[in-house]
């Protein structure tokens, strides 16, 4: 067709269809310029090699070198010099050809494989890859970095499905938001918020082992069920508060502190509280069914910090606010009926009403496990049931060998928090126990927090990753091998997702590379409207809390609608 005639006619009709950008593209933009702060790591096998051979050439080179130029100036110019009679020796080798042009060598037969051919090839990658895991033995995903956005400020909690395909984060907002990678763009927006309770900040969100609902536990007494996509299921009773014995209530009476659903019952979930128990309860008919009773040296009630389930649910550990830590075996007979023991004998409506069990003794104990007074944030098991990992907000994380728990088997010190949701969690290999830190963390000089890497059989901190803000949640999830962090302040916050595209799989990898969707005109975009005597320059100070507060007469004298009794 001519040139002038093809440039008149359209090529093709109707809308165009947009294409995605290359993933290994949109990938670098994501790579982290920092990688990580603390001790610095040793060079790979060749560069030590090279870095021995380059000393070893300095040392051979004569001593007025550099004058040999004829200038008399500090520096040679132009190009390098031929190499002198030992680099000629050197590049010889055996045969003694100095003049040696194209391609090197094969190798000796001694290094290829057994198998003849391509055993050079294969000698060459499997040194490369040695250099790659002396480079980084534990082959961290942390060479790419995205933020997923929405949060008005620190991200405190997080969990993610056993799928890898959704995320559930909660913040200090009071809100918990929803990813889903299979439908989620570069934006990285969420595509549900939640409130479970207007005022209270969020402290544990944890996922069914179905993924078909997550648990949202708050400030507030009562934790909510969600299904998958943000719709409220159902919400735990509250206990009366008028009761003294906390056996005797059906639910919490006070805040709750930290909640996690079992590993592998779908239709169980346990909750701690700051009226000093641990509850369980069944999510499908939302009832109690065993409360947890810590064992205390005095009379009253402690507030529960934290609590975990073990890898089957046969284990339940809880930190206690007076430093201590308690573990109950859930095997054979868990409790007792809770009507047995009450002040009048119960009548038959009273059995009925108090038909949940009533735990107290726990199966083992450490006392003054971190600082009295001090909430202990997080609590984490390996799946052989041997080794305990705990996080104090006393700065300090414990490594906990179950078959002698009178004493910690490492202590590592130097880890500040802010938070009291600051969770500890193991690699997939169960060869590292990593945590968050607060933004006082010597180990950033930037000024942010960190995510603390340590060794469990070396027991010695291997990596620490620096972070902008307070890391607060830490998760590693096994499936897709990626790395999520809650990081944020009082002014802003995210979830961090940290992962590599060479070992990663799915996750965050998803919608690296899709385009945001373009703007609407019918999409719908709430108003907020505000009184003004709501804003705070238009707010009276006094009015009727005057006389609640006691303040004094000639104060109220100033409010002329004010009428004192």
């Amino acid at each position: 067709m001519d040139d002038e005639l093809r440039s008149a006619l359209p090529m093709s009709f109707g809308r165009q269809e947009v294409k995605a950008a290359r993933a290994d593209v949109a990938h670098d933009k994501t790579k982290r310029k920092e990688v990580s702060f603390g001790p610095p790591r040793p060079p790979p096998r060749g560069q030590q090699q090279q870095q021995q051979q380059q000393e070893l050439e300095d040392e051979a080179q004569p001593s007025g070198r550099a004058a040999a130029g004829g200038s008399g100036g500090g520096g040679a110019f132009g190009p390098p010099r031929p190499p002198g009679n030992h680099q000629q020796r050197a590049a010889e080798g055996a045969d003694g050809d100095a003049g040696l042009v194209g391609p090197p060598r094969p190798p000796p037969s001694g290094s290829r494989g057994e198998g003849g051919g391509g055993g050079g090839s294969d000698a060459s990658d499997a040194s490369d890859d040695d250099d790659e895991e002396e480079a980084d033995p534990y082959r961290l995903p942390i060479s790419n970095e995205v933020v997923l956005t929405g949060a008005e400020r620190a991200v405190t909690c997080l969990d993610v499905e056993h799928t890898g395909s959704r995320v559930a984060a909660g913040s200090v907002d009071n809100v918990v938001r929803l990813y889903d990678f299979n439908g989620m763009r570069s934006d990285l927006k969420p595509f549900r918020e939640v409130t479970p309770h207007d005022g209270h900040p969020v402290y544990s969100v944890s996922w069914s082992p179905t993924g078909d609902s997550f648990l949202a536990v708050t400030g507030a007494a009562q934790a909510k069920i969600y299904d998958r996509d943000g719709r409220e299921k159902g919400e735990f009773i509250r206990g009366d508060m008028y009761i003294r014995d906390m056996r005797n209530t059906k639910g919490h009476v006070s805040g709750l502190t930290c909640g996690v659903w079992h590993p592998t019952d779908r239709f169980t979930a346990m909750t701690a509280s700051e009226d000093g128990t641990v509850r369980i309860w069944d999510t499908w008919n939302v009832l109690q069914k065993t409360v947890i009773k810590p064992s205390l040296a005095g009379a009253g009630r402690v507030a529960v910090s934290s609590c975990a389930y073990n890898s089957d649910g046969r284990l339940i550990a809880a930190g206690i606010m007076d430093g201590t830590i308690q573990v109950w075996s859930v095997g054979g007979k868990f409790g007792r009926s809770a009507a047995i023991g009450a002040v009048q004998p119960p009548s038959a409506q009273h059995i009925e009403k108090q038909g949940w069990s009533y735990v107290s003794k726990p199966s083992q104990v450490a006392r003054k496990a971190h600082e009295p007074q001090t909430e202990i944030t997080g609590l984490a098991f390996t799946q052989d049931d041997r080794t305990l990992a705990s996080r104090g907000a006393d700065g300090t994380l414990r490594l906990w060998d179950l078959r002698n728990f009178k004493s910690p088997l490492k202590t590592f010190s130097g880890l500040p928090t802010n938070y009291s949701t600051t969770n500890v969690a193991f690699s997939p290999d169960e060869r590292l126990v990593m945590t968050g830190t607060a933004a006082e963390d010597p180990r950033n000089d930037a000024g942010g927090g960190t995510v603390v890497f340590v060794d469990v059989k070396e027991q010695r901190v291997v990596r620490a990753l620096g972070m902008p803000a307070h890391a607060a949640a830490v998760k590693w999830h096994d499936r897709i091998n990626q790395i999520f962090v809650g990081v944020g302040n009082r002014k802003s916050g995210g979830t961090h997702v940290l992962y590599d595209p060479s070992f990663s799989e799915r996750g965050a990898l998803l919608p690296v590379a899709r385009a945001p969707r373009a703007a609407s005109a019918l999409d719908f975009v709430p108003l907020c409207i505000k009184t003004p005597h709501a804003l705070p320059m238009f707010r009276e100070e006094g009015g009727m809390s005057l006389r609640k507060r006691g303040r004094a007469p000639e104060q109220a004298q100033l409010h002329p609608g004010l009428t004192t009794p």
